[in-house]
Formats: structure tokens, sequence, C-alpha cells
């Protein structure tokens, strides 16, 4: 994973003009491009975590037949403007997500990382490190997780931060919490991971240690505490597979999606 009250957000440009097409007609187009298939190994230290195969859009790969559909996509700007949306009020997707709104969000990801403008992020840090804000994740909550953690009615899911810092190879996450029956108290977990660069978009992921504040707070999880950190650590590999100034995007060892961008806020 990577896996974060108050923040002034880098904003994309939410000002671009509405003028790309429905979700529909782009799945259409995609299936005309030919695709690349790259099949993860396991982490020695992940031996029951399956591999998976994440498919990706061709670089350069086109609409055939249909201008339109290539004249709207023309610019990256267009199709970020359109993932940041359909991330909209759903809570980032931790509770889960109806499958077509899921299937859009995909797609439109396929689409970014076929024009990733960093393809060896690994060797351009600079614009891996810093503060970064999760907008959307295939991480979810569901079920009798989420009654455990008392993320139904007792506890409020805040935001999501990670901190990179490229020079000491450390990433910090941060997810907030608010315990309305604790008179609206606020609290935080903190997950602190050191990485290591395995390819020129892949690092491994190592968990170090893990803290929740205030004492209060850890009082409410500690009987589920190995649930909520199971549900966040991020340690595995991740795969990064788009970046610039104001966005980023991975794919981790274990299937997930994280889409995140860049945040002025300090977590640490």
């Amino acid at each position: 994973m990577t896996a974060f009250i108050s923040n002034k957000l880098i904003q994309p440009t939410s000002q671009a003009p509405q003028v790309v097409p429905r979700i529909s007609k782009i799945k259409e187009r995609m299936k005309t491009c030919r695709v690349v298939s790259t099949t993860y190994s396991l982490t020695k230290s992940n031996r029951f975590r399956p591999s998976y195969t994440t498919k990706v859009a061709e670089q350069n790969a086109g609409f055939v037949g249909d201008e339109e559909v290539q004249e709207e996509f023309k610019t990256l700007s267009h199709l970020k403007t359109k993932l940041f949306q359909e991330a909209k009020g759903i809570n980032r997707g931790i509770f889960g997500v109806p499958s077509s709104k899921k299937s859009d969000i995909e797609t439109l990801v396929k689409l970014l990382e076929s024009q990733n403008p960093t393809p060896d992020p690994t060797l351009n840090l600079e614009k891996v490190g810093g503060c970064w804000k999760l907008v959307y994740g295939t991480i979810t909550i569901l079920g009798s997780k989420r009654t455990k953690l008392g993320l139904r009615d007792f506890i409020t899911l805040g935001e999501f931060f990670q901190t990179i810092d490229v020079e000491k190879s450390k990433a910090v996450n941060v997810i907030k919490f608010s315990a309305r029956g604790l008179k609206l108290l606020n609290g935080k977990l903190t997950i602190e991971a050191s990485f290591k660069i395995t390819s020129k978009s892949r690092v491994d992921i190592n968990y170090e240690n893990s803290t929740i504040t205030p004492d209060q707070l850890m009082n409410v999880f500690q009987k589920n505490y190995d649930l909520l950190l199971g549900t966040f650590n991020p340690e595995g590999w991740l795969e990064i597979t788009y970046v610039d100034e104001t966005m980023r995007i991975g794919r981790d060892d274990k299937g997930n999606i994280f889409i995140l961008e860049r945040s002025e806020e300090a977590t640490v």
C-alpha cells in the first residue's frame, strides 16, 4: 500500500472543460488496443499471497476509428480530472463500491498507466517523495471486519496520508480516526516502514513499527489491533505504475490499486 484534518491540497486541474466521453465508450475503444501482461513473483516473506497478472493498455495504443475519443484524451489532464470525479463520494472505496464504478475507475487507471510520464519512477525519486493523500484504493473493510473495528457507528474513518522520505528510504502511513463515543476524540494509526528499490518501478516494503495515539483510541482498538494492523500493513512489494507532480498510482503484490494526490499536510 502504500499505504493519509484540515489540509491544503495541490489540486488536479479540476477546472478542465468537462468534455470527457462516457466511460462505456472508452471501454469499447480499449478493446481494440493490445495489452501487455506482467506477472509478478511472490516475495519470500509472503508465501501465502497469490501471484497476480496486471494488464495495462499498451503505450501509445490508439482508439481505433473514433477521432472524438482520440481528441478528448489527448492530454493527461482530462484523464486525471475524470478519475478524480469518479473517485468522489465513495470514501476512497474502503467500504466497497459498486462493480460498475470499480470497473470505470480501473479503466481510467489503465489509460493513465499507458501514458505514464515517469516510466522509471525509482530513478526519479524527487517525484515520489513528499506527502500524499489517498484518493482511492481497493483495500476494503466489509462485513464482520467492519463491525469488529467499530467502523459502522462508533468509529469514523478519516483521511489517509503517506509521507515518503527518499533520503532515509522510509514511508510513514497515517490513518486518522474519530470516536463519537469519546466526545469526538480524534486520533491516528501511524505505520512506519522502510523500502528498498528492486527495479526501475518497484520497491520492496518492510514493516517496522506502528502506534495508535492517543491512548484512549488504542484502548478502543486493543482487542482487534492485529485485525486493524493487518488491514493497513503495507509490507510486500509495490509497483509504481504512474507518477507526476500531483498524482501517483501503485499496484501491490496483493492485487490492490492505490490512487494518491499530492498534499501539503505534514503528517509526521
